[in-house]
């Protein structure tokens, strides 16, 4: 009898593919092992066993696998049925999940090896220079890598080369497979074995009297070893001792000491809980039971409390009977920002059994935290992470809480699967038979409805900690304050008096400007002519730390132009402005106080995030300017003043949702002000006081935003009352992504009518020189989404099927919020 497994590659492709396997193999191989397979000409890829079975596949030759990669599956079967429904709802495969889902170490691909022949004779006058270069270096090295070959010719396209010198037989190729992940190793020592008598070791003391350092590193081996009762690493004996390490290698030459390894992971918590969770307040207790008793009839309760109002606390405690049902939690955050405080706030109280798992962590730290939550060790019993930790292979999730919920950062839109990790939770949760706890000051419009139509239950905390009034919010009309010439830059001379009152008092500041750079436009006076990408139809931002032009699309950069490229003049003039203009304005203006800025430009590193955090936490810093990463449920004890410098540049994006995310980013960076005992004061400058939204904001309004916004969705057929699917089609060629646009949309208003939307170029319509075109499909609540998303795979289908279109890319995002 023959054997076969179904495996799903890491690949764009809709199916599985079957491949040959031994009798003992199919014995040995479980679902969720990983294996090397060979697919196309030569390539070898990780791949994930999903069934066995001994059906021979009818359309082609199965091929053996090449190795078996594990003993045990790293993936569970809650995970695999998660991952098949993501790739069912939000419309792509399961191979693009798999991908997206595990950590690159995991999918160990092969790499072209080029080896010498070394049993041909070769004549040398019938290779041409380049080939002569290739066999050259393999006189040298009997292997080499294909980007090893590109270097040595100064060539991106080295195959054409490689294929003459195969049909020559000087070389031959080889596919080999790497293991990516690297685990730690920490160095030990302890003391030989032949020493351990009692004779034998005054003997070695007695031989050591000469040598008085290596006689010192055996002393304070014996004293950390009573002390501990544990193994002595290397570094603790060198420290210790104060000897060398090189004293310590002596030792170990001689065999008086024995050295030994013992593997241990990246990131580990080595403290304890120091602290008990915090007493809740009448009105944080009476919330918590609200909680409770929703979770007895739904799955899912949303916890609306404004900023400051101890929201947290009431995780905390729904954390600890999670644990104590020896449950696992996962803790979801919107930016990796935010890990800083929470993971020093969550180790207090919960010690080692916190993890933690977002992008920032190498790719070997992120190996090792889904090691410790597939193996279910104590190490990762609550899981803190960003969107990308919905992947990972929980056994038995108790609770999932989805921090600012309301956040757009959840979404993920490059590369499939385009999920939203909050929807991605509730139906991990389901799997699970979890709970899952939405909190938000601001929730977003299709959570509040989904409470209001007892969808979800809901509590509400309306009052903050310590009964501290909601911040004071002044509108500053700077249309106004201009005709008075009342501004000092971006500063009106209301916010100046502020922060000189608040600076005065030694309280901090928070600015907000939702631009990073300089100034998004540099315009010649002369002629008017800005510089722009060559790549995207954007112009170049001003970044005056490096005196470039950068393009916040693509990432291409020019040095800042001394005079214009279209008229030579030299009277360049930058439009807008940036967090990097204010914090220089806010320097000029305050020159003896410390300023600091949070954008996407500081905090880039691994510990980024955690450097700026940490300095105005410890009040090293007076004014910090920032973007959006300042609004998302970061606690500032000592931040009394909140300025927002341009409440305009929010509102007036072209989205159905900006009067939404408005009212949430203003609403959610007020609520940075006066967290303690004092009321905080916020300055919201605007063009447009009187605008709805701006005074919403002002009296803390989010009933009238959501009764607003609700009226308006009911009658432009916008979620919740529409579920949305975008069809972004791209191509570098503009004429051909016009032409299949047209096509496209013709052919699925045949099936879906009135409710197929453009096709329409998007506000940026061309990205790293591919041409973007939208169609937008709305589908009515009464109608199937299944059959809807059906009808638009075989539309997508017939249109690939054209020769011309096959070039065309074809991007799904359902719900895309």
């Amino acid at each position: 009898m023959q054997y076969f497994t179904d495996v799903i590659l890491p690949i764009p492709l809709q199916r599985e593919f079957t491949y040959r396997i031994s009798e003992a193999e199919a014995r040995f191989l479980k679902r969720g092992m990983r294996v090397a397979v060979p697919f196309g000409k030569s390539k070898v890829y990780t791949a994930l066993v999903n069934k066995i079975h001994n059906d021979r596949p009818t359309v082609y030759e199965a091929k053996d696998i090449e190795q078996i990669l594990d003993e045990v599956p790293v993936v569970n079967e809650h995970q695999l049925k998660h991952w098949q429904w993501m790739a069912e709802y939000y419309m792509c495969s399961i191979g693009e999940v798999f991908r997206t889902a595990m950590p690159s170490a995991f999918l160990l691909e092969s790499e072209t090896i080029v080896q010498r022949n070394d049993t041909a004779n070769i004549d040398e006058s019938d290779l041409k220079d380049e080939e002569f270069l290739v066999y050259e270096a393999l006189q040298h090295q009997s292997v080499l890598k294909v980007h090893e070959v590109s270097d040595i010719l100064e060539k991106k396209k080295v195959f054409p080369i490689l294929r003459r010198l195969i049909e020559k037989g000087v070389i031959s190729l080889k596919e080999e497979i790497y293991e990516q992940y690297k685990p730690k190793l920490v160095r030990y020592v302890k003391l030989s074995t032949s020493y351990a008598s009692e004779a034998a070791l005054h003997q070695l003391l007695d031989e050591l009297h000469r040598a008085p350092k290596q006689r010192q590193v055996v002393m304070t081996l014996f004293s950390l070893s009573a002390k501990t009762k544990k193994p002595i690493k290397v570094k603790d004996l060198e420290r210790e001792s104060g000897c060398a390490v090189a004293i310590i290698r002596s030792l170990i030459d001689k065999d008086v000491l024995e050295e030994f390894h013992i593997q241990t992971d990246r990131v580990h918590y080595s403290g304890e809980a120091t602290e008990a969770s915090k007493e809740l307040n009448e009105f944080q207790q009476e919330t918590l039971q609200e909680v409770i008793q929703g979770f007895e009839d739904k799955n899912v309760v949303l916890l609306q409390g404004v900023t400051s109002s101890g929201k947290t606390e009431v995780y905390v405690k729904l954390i600890e009977e999670a644990l104590a049902q020896e449950k696992q939690v996962l803790y979801l955050l919107p930016e990796i920002a935010l890990t800083t405080q929470l993971i020093d706030r969550l180790q207090n109280y919960f010690g080692e059994k916190v993890a933690v798992y977002h992008s920032r962590y190498s790719v070997n730290e992120r190996v090792e935290v889904w090691n410790n939550v597939l193996k279910r060790r104590s190490k990762a019993q609550i899981v803190l992470g960003a969107r990308s930790a919905v992947n990972l292979p929980f056994s038995d999730l108790g609770l999932i809480i989805v921090d600012e919920e309301h956040e757009a950062s959840f979404k993920q839109y490059d590369p499939a699967p385009r999920y939203h990790a909050r929807d991605a939770a509730i139906v991990l949760a389901t799997i699970h038979g979890a709970k899952v706890l939405l909190g938000s000051a601001t929730p977003s419009i299709e959570s509040f409805y989904n409470a209001n139509t007892g969808k979800y239950g809901l509590s509400v905390l309306s009052r903050r900690f310590g009964n501290v009034l909601m911040p004071d919010i002044e509108l500053v009309d700077i249309k106004e304050k201009h005709r008075k010439k009342r501004m000092k830059g971006h500063f009106s001379d209301r916010l100046i008096e502020e922060m000189q009152e608040s600076l005065n008092k030694g309280e901090q500041i928070i600015l907000f400007q939702n631009r990073r750079g300089y100034a998004p436009i540099v315009e010649c006076n002369t002629c008017g002519h800005a510089p722009q990408c060559p790549n995207c139809d954007v112009s170049l931002t001003y970044h005056q730390f490096r005196d470039q032009l950068r393009c916040h699309y693509c990432g291409y950069q020019m040095a800042m132009q001394q005079a214009c490229l279209a008229c030579g003049s030299n009277e360049l003039s930058t439009k807008g402005f940036g967090t990097q203009q204010i914090e220089q304005e806010v320097k000029e203006l305050f020159p003896d106080h410390k300023v600091a800025r949070m954008d996407l430009d500081t905090t880039r590193g691994k510990h980024g995030f955690s450097k700026v955090i940490s300095a105005f936490e410890q009040q090293e810093v007076d004014i910090l300017v920032g973007t959006q990463m300042l609004t998302k449920g970061l606690d500032f004890r000592n931040v009394n003043l909140v300025g927002i410098l341009n409440a305009d540049a929010l509102l007036n994006y072209p989205d159905f949702r900006a009067h939404e995310r408005s009212f949430q980013l203003m609403q959610q960076v007020a609520g940075r002000a006066g967290r303690t005992k004092k009321r905080g004061k916020v300055i919201i400058q605007t063009y447009n006081p009187w605008h709805q939204i701006v005074q919403q904001v002002s009296s803390n309004d989010y009933a009238s935003m959501y009764e607003d916004q609700i009226n308006e969705r009911r009658q432009y057929k916008y979620p919740p009352f529409f579920r949305l699917i975008r069809i972004t089609l791209k191509q570098r060629d503009y004429n051909l992504v016009n032409e299949g646009a047209a096509w496209l949309a013709k052919a699925l208003r045949q099936g879906l009518g009135e409710y197929v939307l453009g096709p329409e170029f998007p506000p940026v319509s061309r990205i790293r020189n591919e041409y973007h075109k939208n169609i937008l499909v709305k589908i009515p609540e009464g109608q199937s989404l299944r059959k809807t998303k059906d009808h638009i795979q075989k539309i997508r289908n017939s249109f690939l099927a054209v020769p011309q279109y096959r070039k065309v890319k074809i991007v799904m995002d359902v719900d895309c919020y």
